[in-house]
Formats: structure tokens, sequence, C-alpha cells
């Protein structure tokens, strides 16, 4: 019986918001394998003020589980929140896809040799060796730092926990600072990172938001 619940209750319908994942990843690791050379370097001098700091690959690293964990708790307690976020990761990280296909992008940012050695420049020595340095304008980590933090901003059973609130918004402005301090990204890559976000993100939540108080319009 207490399986049968379960069952029951599980959010069966919403399984299909997250179909697009694996397709994502699938042509990521191709586009990876594509853009080799020949690609259009996004740098620019305000990049070579900035300084490698080791410490922000604990950030940077973070996206992963944010992004999973935030996934998680719409999932459980707001599921049209979680519709909606699967509908911003899809339409952001797609639309990224095709930016890159446009115009092959990559960064000549990363140190040759690390400034020193300790378990931070190791950790970010290894993230050199999975992920290259091409397909970064815009930053996918940028855009989804700002959709798990938009989206915990807009759940309802958080609205009384302005202080987690906080701690999402805070995570993700390190996440977005440490694809510059470990040269991950450059300041071309942020800001149409921020770009893209702002571009999907506030017409798919003013669009909640009307749908919200349209019932009180239509009373007036």
């Amino acid at each position: 019986m207490a399986l049968r619940d379960t069952l029951h209750r599980f959010p069966w319908g919403e399984l299909k918001y997250v179909l697009w994942l694996p397709v994502y990843l699938l042509s990521f690791l191709m586009m990876e394998r594509v853009v080799v050379t020949g690609y259009w370097p996004t740098q620019t001098w305000l990049d070579s003020h900035i300084p490698f700091c080791e410490w922000f690959v604990i950030p940077y690293c973070l996206w992963y589980p944010l992004l999973v964990a935030v996934g998680l708790w719409l999932l459980r307690k707001d599921r049209a929140g979680f519709r909606r976020y699967m509908r911003f990761l899809a339409l952001t990280f797609f639309l990224s896809e095709v930016i890159w296909l446009l115009v092959p992008n990559g960064q000549d940012l990363r140190p040759a040799v690390m400034p020193r050695d300790n378990p931070f420049t190791r950790l970010a020595a290894s993230l050199y060796a999975i992920d290259t340095n091409t397909n970064v304008f815009p930053s996918v980590h940028v855009v989804g730092a700002i959709g798990a933090a938009w989206a915990v901003r807009k759940t309802p059973s958080l609205r009384d926990r302005p202080l987690l609130q906080q701690a999402v918004s805070l995570l993700a402005c390190l996440i977005c600072l440490s694809t510059l301090l470990i040269k991950q990204h450059t300041v071309l890559d942020v800001a149409s990172g921020i770009g893209l976000a702002l571009a999907v993100g506030l017409p798919l939540y003013s669009q909640h938001r009307l749908r919200r108080f349209r019932p009180a319009f239509g009373r007036d």
C-alpha cells in the first residue's frame, strides 16, 4: 500500500520536462569535438586585468549540485515552478548551442602552467582537461546560476525563508564570478550569459505573474 501511494504521488507528468537534458548533453559533447580551432576568441583587454584565483573553483563546481537541488526541491514543492525552471534551462541551453553553431567561439586565457600547486589548482587543471576552452559565449554556467536563483526567488513555499533565497542568490553571484577568476570564461561570455538569461527569464516569469493577476483584472 505504501509503495502504491508513493507511485501515485510521484510527479510522472513532470518527467517529460527533463527529457531535453540527455539531448542537450549529447549535442554538447558532439559540439565540443567539432570546434577545436579557428574559433572567435572572446577575450578582451579587461580579462587581462582579472587575476587567476584557484579558490573560486569551489563555487564553480557547486553549480552542478545547485541546479539539481533546485530542480528536486521544485519537483517536490512547486510543480508549476519546476516546469518554468525546466523551460528556462532548456530554452537558454539550446539557444546557447545555436549561438555556438552560428558563431564558433572560444577563449585563450587558461594558464599554461599553474602558478601554484595545491588541491584547488589541481582541481582547476582537471576541469580544463574535461571541458574544452570552446563554446563559451554565452556562458551556460552563468545562465544556469541565474536560472536557479530566479526559480528560488519565485517559489511560494520559500517566501518565508528570505535567508535561503539570499544565500542562493549569493551563491549564484559567486558562480558567475568564479567563471572569470578560474579563467573558464571571459567578460563577454558572462555578459552574454546575463543577457540571455534576462531575455528568456523576463517574459517567462512576467507571463506567469500576469496569469496570477488576470482573474483580478477581469473582476474590475
